[in-house]
């Protein structure tokens, strides 16, 4: 079996990043791009910010209200998908450049299979001109790791960052791995965590002595790849293939609620918003996802999905409504935010 080369590179803070670079003045305070704070009264969430944001435990994710409490005197800004899937799409066509087999997984990140260099140092001297090209044609950094696997890879990017690049070769891997804290392992969240850790685990080290029937016991099925990925073990392939398309939609209502009168109305809203983007792009329809987030920030979503077929509204109108009626049914909470997103083609 040949020995695997596998870049990881993902871009720094992309969403705020980008909203730097078109307005240098921002550079140096904290940015926040998401939904709007309303002085700390504002219900959506933040979905990216700058590093001197993070220094105030701003964070991804975290509601809006609680972003303004932690940082009031922040840029606080509305997300630009239009300006950052453009920005996007230019990347992502530098990077297909520096090999045949890639894997783009979002807006900002993607794996290249650079095992036909078969030499890491070939490998960092390639990272090194790919990122000077991003960074040349689009003023933006990008950090980036390397090792035997994706797994690997994505690890050594995560630690790597802000505009690092770090190469782990297979005799380092455990050495690498080993004094990192759990968490580090993709799949491990707050409740595994918190779980292992009553166990006395806490860094990967800890976890690489568990015996894998023992995880398996805790965790079921999901215990023993977190074992395999302890031991830096990852056999996923690389594969040549793009991020699923999608237009979406969503709205945070100012209160909670459950009245149909107003869920539907908005919903009608978001769906005419969405049509009429598929409309513009000439996009066929493959699938429709519904999202809904009750009261207490529990968020489920109901998917329905099918072969390319010709957008036509009623459709999308009949197929979304009853997804969203099938998620209120089976909830009785307040609605806090609704969202509609259709993959394209």
């Amino acid at each position: 079996m040949r020995n695997k080369i596998v870049l990881h590179v993902d871009m720094d803070y992309f969403f705020a990043q980008i909203e730097e670079r078109e307005n240098p003045r921002f550079r140096g305070k904290p940015v926040v791009a998401g939904a709007d704070p309303k002085g700390g009264r504002g219900r959506g969430v933040v979905s990216t910010c700058n590093y001197e944001a993070r220094k105030y435990g701003i964070g991804s994710a975290m509601p809006i209200s609680k972003a303004f409490q932690l940082c009031p005197e922040a840029i606080f800004l509305p997300v630009n998908h239009e300006l950052y899937e453009n920005t996007s799409r230019s990347i992502m066509e530098i990077v297909k450049k520096y090999s045949k087999i890639w894997k783009i997984v979002s807006l900002d990140e993607a794996y290249l299979d650079l095992s036909f260099l078969r030499n890491f140092k070939k490998a960092e001297n390639l990272a090194k001109r790919l990122k000077r090209e991003i960074f040349k044609k689009e003023k933006l950094t990008s950090t980036i790791g390397i090792g035997p696997n994706k797994l690997i890879a994505k690890i050594v990017s995560g630690e790597a960052k802000p505009n690092g690049l770090l190469v782990i070769e297979p005799a380092g891997v455990q050495k690498f791995l080993d004094p990192l804290n759990i968490e580090k392992i993709p799949g491990i969240g707050p409740k595994s965590a918190e779980i292992l850790r009553n166990l006395g685990v806490k860094i990967i080290k800890d976890l690489r002595k568990l015996k894998k029937s023992k995880l398996k016991e805790i965790f079921g099925k999901v215990g023993e790849d977190i074992a395999e990925k302890a031991r830096g073990i990852d056999e996923s392939e690389v594969s040549s293939e793009e991020i699923v398309k999608s237009i979406g939609k969503e709205h945070t209502f100012e209160k909670d609620t459950r009245e149909p009168e107003i869920i539907f109305s908005t919903f009608e809203k978001i769906i005419k918003n969405v049509w009429q983007e598929i409309q513009e792009e000439h996009f066929s329809i493959q699938g429709v996802n519904v999202i809904c987030r009750f009261q207490g920030f529990e968020t489920k979503s109901k998917q329905k999905s099918f072969l390319p077929i010709e957008p036509k509204l009623e459709f999308l109108e009949k197929t979304a409504k009853k997804l969203l009626l099938e998620l209120l049914l089976k909830n009785q909470k307040l609605v806090r935010l609704i969202g509609l997103r259709v993959k394209v083609e």
